[in-house]
């Protein structure tokens, strides 16, 4: 039997949403769902309603994209879950493959390379992923930087029972706590080099303005979980 998938987006006044929502019903993997977690958003819902009979909607006050992640997760049937950001978009084998490769490697979360696109869709750079010949390196280079971008992720939603969910008090880097939070109790990551998501830049993004927070956020995560580095 073919393992289901949970794509979930987390939504809050995003332009890019309905894109994001193609894109994970364009899914040739044949056993999927999508859940749409609209946090507290004021703009852009009316993009989301052709697909509402396709996708699982649900609504929470604003409390953050972590929050949001948390919802869905807790909504889906899935016995793995993709996070993809309501901007950016997922090719169409992208499910079918990664989870063709992960269970292949025995991973407990896979990720992937990806491009950036800009407003228009337009690719900026290609292949920019930090490129792993191996997972221990994976392991190595985590507690330096955050090398996995949450939008080419799948992950076993079992460890969430195992590890917790993502932690809301992490506003930017609630992924990068997860990642070292998995590494460190000695769950298996692995990189599929392959470009299977398109990550868009473009000036209203959190990545763009928030630099200085996620940096800070950053410090204090590797301060933390270096001591349990082995």
């Amino acid at each position: 039997m073919v393992s289901k998938v949970s794509i979930i987006i987390p939504f809050y006044n995003c332009e890019y949403v309905d894109q994001a929502i193609n894109s994970a019903l364009g899914q040739t993997h044949p056993n999927i769902e999508v859940i749409v977690v609209d946090d507290g958003s004021s703009r852009y819902q009316d993009r989301i309603t052709p697909f509402k009979d396709r996708i699982t909607y649900l609504y929470k006050q604003n409390g953050g994209t972590a929050t949001a992640v948390n919802w869905g997760i807790d909504a889906s049937t899935g016995d793995y879950f993709a996070w993809l950001s309501s901007d950016d978009l997922l090719l169409p084998d992208k499910i079918s493959l990664q989870m063709e490769d992960m269970l292949k490697h025995g991973a407990d979360l896979s990720f992937t390379d990806f491009d950036v696109i800009d407003e228009n869709n337009h690719i900026v750079y290609e292949s920019i992923s930090l490129k792993f010949l191996n997972d221990e390196d994976i392991y190595e280079e985590i507690f330096n930087r955050n090398p996995i971008n949450g939008s080419t992720v799948i992950m076993k939603k079992s460890l969430i029972r195992e590890v917790g969910f993502f932690d809301p008090k992490y506003k930017f880097t609630h992924d990068y706590d997860m990642w070292l939070r998995l590494i460190t109790r000695n769950y298996r990551l692995h990189y599929f080099n392959k470009v299977l998501t398109r990550f868009r830049t473009h000036p209203n993004s959190g990545t763009n303005n928030n630099q200085r927070k996620m940096k800070e956020e950053i410090a204090n995560l590797r301060a933390y979980y270096k001591r349990f580095k082995r």
